[in-house]
């Protein structure tokens, strides 16, 4: 297959990996990497931009989009629909909804639409992005690709008290209330967030197989590990995680991995799984939940179709999309 790639997130630790997989094993491929901050002044998007002078010959575009702003989510999608129809960019092939966000130190932050940003980067914008594009994907479908984690069970971790839940009234997903416990609640926010996108991506699943022009495209969500040297244990983090990866994960890491736990691993194994499995060439054809590359249950609240068309309705709402601007029709009854 030699479509079109929509990477979010591209300049983040694992995205940057992902970018020089994608460019090193898929040449056929155009890639289109979104970034928040396209800017020549930040850092991150300057190591993409070192990545992708490599590949003198790969088609690829970098693109400003921030996920905390559904305009200029629905504007990219707007503008990449027109250049697709036009012929400008091959038909999609993968949508990779990589980016994401959390915050550990404070209370919970709305963006411009009103919306808690964990659950508007990691899904409310992604959901958008996928729900506009998919009648720009090939007559031989392609893959849609969440990123999950092990955090989205409800279940207590290391990292906090409060388990992911679903509440009664599921407004407060996107307007949550503050706590005291400011790592122990951003961590509650970034679980839960992950949640509502595995439960989604079931639903998005159900739908697809349901409409006869879209059935080709699956859907997948992939809990990529633990990733211990990742620069969101950086960024908005307390000092004692960030010294606990820094000086104690990182170099205790190949021990981890090979007598405790193989699901903590760096951001470049992850990366590759990411593109193999959104592309593709790991499991072709197959839908559903994956921990690495290997198949695996979500939380039970994934499987509940009931829980999955109350998600899939709130989302589409918060998302602004509707039968004007959405090709899936079998999501609209």
């Amino acid at each position: 297959m030699s479509g079109t790639v929509i990477l979010t997130g591209a300049n983040s630790s694992v995205g940057l990996h992902a970018v020089n997989h994608l460019l090193e094993d898929y040449p056929q491929s155009t890639a289109i990497l979104t970034v928040r901050n396209a800017t020549d002044s930040d850092v991150n998007t300057n190591s993409l931009r070192s990545i992708v002078s490599q590949y003198s010959n790969a088609r690829v575009s970098i693109v400003e989009v921030d996920l905390s702003d559904l305009s200029a989510v629905h504007k990219f999608a707007d503008n990449l629909s027109a250049s697709i129809a036009a012929g400008e960019y091959p038909p999609l092939e993968a949508i990779i909804c990589n980016a994401f966000y959390w915050n550990l130190i404070a209370d919970p932050q709305l963006s411009i639409d009103g919306y808690e940003i964990t659950m508007q980067v990691g899904h409310i914008s992604h959901s958008a992005l996928v729900l506009r594009l998919l009648d720009r994907f090939g007559p031989d479908g392609g893959r849609v690709e969440t990123l999950s984690s092990i955090a989205h069970y409800r279940r207590k971790n290391s990292m906090t008290q409060f388990p992911p839940e679903i509440p009664s009234d599921l407004n407060q997903l996107v307007v949550p209330p503050p706590n005291e416990d400011k790592q122990g609640w951003g961590s509650h926010l970034y679980g839960t967030s992950k949640l509502i996108i595995t439960i989604w991506t079931y639903a998005l699943n159900r739908y697809l197989q349901n409409d006869p022009k879209l059935s080709n495209i699956t859907a997948v969500a992939i809990n990529p590990g633990n990733l211990m040297d990742s620069r969101a244990y950086r960024t908005n983090t307390p000092t004692s995680l960030r010294v606990m990866a820094r000086y104690l994960m990182q170099p205790l890491l190949p021990f981890i991995r090979r007598f405790l736990d193989n699901q903590f691993r760096p951001s470049s194994a992850a990366a590759i799984d990411i593109i193999d499995l959104g592309l593709g060439k790991a499991h072709a054809g197959e839908r559903g939940y994956f921990t690495l590359l290997d198949k695996d249950e979500p939380d039970s609240a994934a499987l509940d179709e009931e829980i999955q068309n109350q998600i899939w309705a709130k989302s589409m709402e918060w998302a602004k999309i509707t039968k004007d601007n959405c090709s899936l029709t079998a999501a609209f009854g």
